[in-house]
């Protein structure tokens, strides 16, 4: 139980609904702040994917574009899973518990695929999966380069040695995420891809705190280029709309 000074103030109900509105502008600020925000990830460059990563799934050998699936998009939650480890990260654990079936479903409705991907070899992860009772694709990325390209491993040998934008220089010189030790580390981070014909571009990449941003499917969708398609217009590029407020 928290401490009572912890509580909140008890004032009259017409000073509790001032208060209210106050508070309601801000939500209000923040929510048009956060809806420009998705706008301008909507219209970010995109990078043409040239190299055939090979994932292994339960059924054997995939490629990045395979786990589209028949999907136009694609988003893919980097699962901290070391390959020594017996079990993947408590904290990615946290946030794939809320990935169920109907939010697969919310997801491909927005013609959108959704896939976790670890360095763990994939009897490893099916077995974590199993144990945790869930039902969402999970691939091995154990023989590709892609978590040190996506800068998810941090590995000196390999070369990715940079985090969330930042040089190693500038992780050091803040003691981020522990690169002073030297030792290889996996990290967090979610991705978006996008499909046109069979060529795969990759969109957006999200790391450290954009885990916060992580959750139902209308937030996952704000992450790729077509959002939450909930404003189109007939048009012939069919872009999202910008959204307006009464």
């Amino acid at each position: 139980m928290p401490d009572a000074t912890a509580y909140p103030k008890i004032v009259s109900k017409e000073a509790w609904l001032e208060a209210r509105k106050a508070l309601l502008a801000e939500e209000k600020r923040i929510t048009r702040e956060r809806d420009a925000v998705n706008a301008l990830r909507r219209r970010l460059p995109m990078v043409h994917m040239e190299k055939d990563y090979a994932f292994e799934g339960p059924e054997g050998p995939l490629t990045l574009r395979d786990l589209f699936g028949d999907a136009r998009q694609l988003f893919i939650g980097h699962f901290m899973f070391d390959p020594e480890w017996e079990n993947g990260c408590s904290s990615c654990s946290h946030l794939a518990d809320e990935i169920s079936p109907k939010h697969l479903k919310h997801l491909r409705d927005g013609d959108t695929a959704f896939a976790y991907v670890s360095r763990a070899p994939i009897a490893k992860i099916e077995a974590y999966k199993a144990k945790r009772g869930w039902t969402f694709p999970w691939v091995s990325s154990f023989r590709s380069d892609f978590n040190y390209d996506f800068g998810v491993t941090f590995d000196r040998e390999k070369g990715s040695v940079t985090y969330n934008y930042k040089t190693e220089a500038e992780l050091t010189e803040r003691n981020l995420y522990g690169v002073k030790s030297g030792q290889s580390s996996e990290l967090p981070g979610f991705s978006a891809f996008l499909l046109i014909d069979d060529d795969v571009f990759h969109t957006y990449s999200t790391y450290g705190r954009g885990g916060e941003t992580f959750g139902g499917a209308h937030y996952i969708l704000d992450m790729t280029v077509w959002g939450r398609q909930q404003d189109f217009e007939d048009s012939p590029e069919g872009w999202p709309q910008e959204p307006t407020y009464g």
